[in-house]
């Protein structure tokens, strides 16, 4: 008995939700209904007017996203002029009478706000429970840039926009194969965010593809405002450091991504495009390394690699030997440096700290600051706090020095979250320089290896171009082999289409 009076209240339930039911026949109880639901929203009109000069009817639309000229013209004006004395239902008048390019019947008081949501003007007419969605919709977009984070000597100069629509087309101009799939759904109770999962049927293995599909289905949240938001609830390790999936601008990166068997996730409102997997390789390399000669891209990448490995070090490795090691300094550079810090009233860690944690206040306040004035503050900043520091005696030169090579290393990360998380890292390896010397500096760096081999990204290892050391592996990795040769597309996840190219592309006076 009790499990029957449970199951009739469920069925109850939805009939309360004015937003479950369905359109009445009577005109003016669907108006009723949608005034109340939009009171006090001044931007939401009610359009009402006689089809043939007899049938009552409305057009709903919200004023900012729905196209008011085209409404005028190809909607309203059509109708009014519509003969009387025909009983045509709203379909065959579409038919006849309204040239749009879609228009998607409903029947139900959900799918009208949803339409209304997305900028679809809503038509309803008297003695019918059933209303049409016109694609008429207009609102102002962005219009499309080289990303300012992502900038290229050589390559496209287009960049993702705000615009959904405008992003995946950009995706569908760049793969014209039906292949390319995109998935929509929809994510956040009051923003109802669109969220598209693209991929290439049959490069991507279909598990990472119902893993991705599983993440995004679980996630409830009042709203979705970018990207970030999605990146935080589907990574593998939430509190590592490290990001776990690649954030991009670009099309031809995502494209690139998608060639590989990856997936991307575009959202709605954001022009930054999740791609997973991702490994640490791919947060180090530059869409720009693939359309150089690979003899530049390779040199190039071998530069990164370095300063990379600079930006973590080279401020706890100075401390380190400045503290406990002075014996691996020659001694003329030993004299020099404790000349400079004579009058230093602070140890090196302190004094590390110190600078690191101006350097990247400097930092951020150039990037928070209008652009006309950031880069001025940045540079003049510390220029003139580095300069009076070493003067005041609060630190010395070798350390303005040794800060100054770090900031410059540090933006050879081409990928800014992946950098901002090396930045991190920094301190407490300068903490552990400080207080145990390279001892301590040894132990970080392991730390640091052990946690990287231990993370995921949908189940694909971060470091897993060189945790299985093979030739096909590598050739993308410490160096950029020539496309001519690589082509074998990388073993992400379970089953993949090997091979992206024929064998014999090699180039060259033989072949002609």
């Amino acid at each position: 008995m009790n499990q029957t009076q449970s199951q009739s209240k469920e069925q109850q339930k939805p009939a309360n939700n004015p937003l479950q039911q369905k359109l009445y026949s009577s005109l003016q109880q669907n108006e009723q209904l949608l005034r109340s639901i939009y009171n006090n929203s001044t931007d939401v009109v009610f359009r009402s007017f006689l089809i043939g000069e007899q049938i009552n009817a409305i057009l709903i639309y919200i004023d900012g996203l729905s196209d008011c000229e085209g409404i005028e013209e190809y909607v309203i004006a059509p109708l009014m002029k519509e003969e009387a004395g025909e009983t045509t239902n709203l379909k065959q008048l579409i038919e006849r009478k309204i040239s749009v390019s879609q228009a998607n019947e409903f029947n139900t008081f959900s799918s009208c706000i949803e339409y209304l949501s997305n900028g679809n003007p809503i038509l309803l007419r008297d003695n019918e429970p059933s209303g049409l969605a016109l694609g008429l919709t207009k609102w102002e977009k962005r219009a499309i840039e080289e990303p300012a984070a992502e900038m290229v000597i050589r390559g496209p100069r287009e960049g993702f926009t705000e615009t959904l629509r405008i992003n995946t087309s950009q995706l569908r101009r760049i793969i014209k194969s039906p292949s390319l799939k995109l998935e929509s759904m929809k994510i956040g109770d009051y923003t109802q965010t669109n969220i598209v999962i693209a991929y290439i049927e049959g490069l991507v293995d279909q598990t990472l593809v119902e893993e991705v599909r599983t993440r995004l289905q679980r996630i409830r949240i009042d709203g979705i405002l970018e990207s970030g938001y999605i990146e935080e609830m589907i990574e593998d390790t939430p509190y590592s450091p490290f990001p776990q999936l690649l954030s991009t601008e670009r099309p031809d990166v995502t494209c690139g991504s998608l060639l590989e068997g990856r997936v991307a996730i575009l959202v709605e409102g954001t022009p930054f495009v999740l791609i997973a997997p991702a490994t640490f390789f791919s947060l180090v390399q530059a869409a720009e390394d693939y359309y150089q000669r690979f003899v530049v891209s390779t040199a190039t990448r071998w530069l990164r690699y370095f300063f990379l490995l600079m930006s973590i070090l080279l401020p706890s490795v100075y401390v380190a030997i400045l503290t406990f090691h002075q014996e691996m300094v020659p001694g003329s550079l030993l004299i020099s440096m404790a000349s400079s810090r004579e009058s230093v009233p602070f140890p090196a860690l302190i004094e590390a700290l110190i600078m690191e944690i101006t350097f990247e206040a400097l930092r951020e306040a150039g990037v928070r600051l209008p652009k006309q004035v950031g880069a001025a503050v940045s540079i003049v900043g510390a220029l003139v706090i580095g300069q009076a520091s070493v003067q005041a005696g609060l630190v010395s030169a070798p350390m303005v020095m040794v800060v100054a090579i770090t900031g410059i290393a540090s933006f050879m990360v081409p990928r800014y979250i992946a950098g901002v998380a090396l930045r991190l890292l920094r301190f407490p390896l300068i903490i552990l320089a400080g207080t145990l010397g390279l001892l301590g500096i040894m132990m970080g760096i392991i730390a640091i290896v052990l946690h990287m081999c231990s993370l995921r990204s949908f189940g694909v290892p971060y470091l897993s171009s060189i945790s299985t050391p093979k030739m096909d592996e590598m050739k993308d990795v410490l160096f950029r082999a020539p496309w001519w040769m690589m082509n074998k597309r990388p073993h992400l996840t379970g089953e993949y289409n090997k091979y992206r190219q024929a064998s014999d592309q090699k180039p060259g006076p033989e072949r002609n």
